[in-house]
């Protein structure tokens, strides 16, 4: 699981030069929807690198704690995506678009 993590952080963020910590669109960027590499995947690669993170490292070191605060941090994650996809609905052009060709938010064939 952390390998995959780390694939998928490493990916997302080399494909898409906007990622950024906070949830904003970058006009002075010229900031654009990104729908190539594992961005035609799932819409939030970066995201379910994290996921595969927070279960993956508590499963090696064998951390019941830390599964039930990576379950804590799932559910934030899952509010901040439905937050970031509302924004970038209303003010990225072609987002919508984006979602009806890349039809899963997180997890392919599930969400």
């Amino acid at each position: 699981m952390l390998i995959q993590s780390l694939y998928l952080i490493f990916e997302s963020t080399a494909e898409n030069t906007f990622a950024s910590t906070m949830v904003r669109i970058q006009t002075e960027r010229k900031q654009r929807v990104i729908s190539t590499g594992v961005y035609g995947l799932v819409r939030h690669p970066m995201y379910l690198g994290a996921v595969f993170m927070m279960f993956g490292a508590p499963l090696l070191l064998g951390s019941i704690w830390g599964l039930i605060i990576g379950v804590i941090a799932l559910f934030v994650l899952i509010g901040r995506i439905i937050g970031e996809e509302k924004m970038l609905i209303e003010t990225l052009p072609g987002y919508s678009d984006y979602m009806k060709r890349t039809r899963y938010r997180l997890v392919p064939f599930v969400w």
